[in-house]
């Protein structure tokens, strides 16, 4: 029985990366239903990582930016909940560093494999906005993502995300009437 258990979680995320690999390759009704199956069986109240994961895809599978936006909020959402599996007398802290001291409690963490992904999710509500013609939310979307890189590895992905927040922010920069002084970039090049 603990074997099963333990290969669902593996089980859910395999369906994700398939119907991804559908989106990559073109075919985004075909990936957004499988999406949509999958959400269907984890719901609102499923394992945040695989909830995140999933509608940070599903955003991607929209052709309306409206519904887009939707599907990025949701991924955000179940980024900042907090794992039901932490107890509460851990809530907040790393491994290894002793109960919590008195004081006020410590406040819970969210799941810690998707503190890397904040930076991306934050992008995309950004570029959202952009798509939907709101500047301001779009900037500061982008000023949290450029908060949260701090998370990204100096690799590949991170580079890459790092290097899709400077486009945004060169891009909206550029916006008639964003002028010098409305920009809130400051480690962005003119």
């Amino acid at each position: 029985m603990a074997e099963q258990q333990e290969a669902s979680p593996d089980a859910v995320m395999t369906r994700i990366g398939q119907a991804v690999i559908l989106l990559h390759a073109g075919d985004r009704e075909e990936a957004r239903n499988r999406l949509g199956e999958i959400w269907s069986e984890i719901g609102e109240e499923g394992d945040s990582l695989h909830r995140c994961t999933l509608a940070h895809y599903m955003a991607d599978a929209q052709d309306d930016p409206a519904d887009e936006l939707a599907w990025d909020l949701r991924a955000l959402t179940a980024a900042a909940e907090v794992p039901d599996d932490v107890p509460d007398d851990m809530a907040g802290e790393r491994p290894g560093t002793g109960p919590p001291r008195d004081g006020p409690p410590a406040r819970r963490e969210p799941h810690p494999e998707l503190r890397v992904f904040y930076p991306s999710l934050h992008l995309n509500l950004a570029a959202d906005y952009v798509k939907l013609q709101r500047p301001e939310a779009a900037r500061v979307h982008l000023a949290r993502a450029r908060a949260a890189t701090g998370a990204l590895s100096d690799d590949g992905y991170g580079n890459g995300v790092r290097a899709a927040i400077a486009r945004l922010e060169r891009r909206l920069a550029a916006e008639p009437g964003a002028g010098p002084g409305s920009r809130p970039f400051p480690e962005q090049s003119p």
